[in-house]
């Protein structure tokens, strides 16, 4: 019984690790891209840049495309059952 207590001790701390790890990464991460995002809205200013709506649109969709294809990789995924 204690080789079981030990190895779901090992177990939590590498669960606890990696948890650490994904919350130091995704929380660095996640600034950075917000950051990004909003130095692109210093591009907004009219008097130093020219633009059209369409080309916000394109770079909108093109935003949007990427975290709708990002967020569906933290979506659970099923397993398929093959039938014949």
């Amino acid at each position: 019984m204690q080789n079981c207590d030990k190895i779901m001790e090992m177990a939590k701390v590498k669960y606890n690790s990696n948890r650490e790890r994904f919350i130091n990464v995704a929380e660095a991460r996640t600034q950075a891209i917000l950051e990004k995002i909003r130095i692109l809205g210093n591009c907004s200013n009219k008097t130093l840049y020219d633009y059209s709506p369409e080309e916000i649109d394109r770079i909108f969709r093109a935003i949007q495309e990427q975290l709708t294809q990002t967020k569906a990789k933290f979506a659970k995924k099923e397993n398929i059952k093959f039938e014949l």
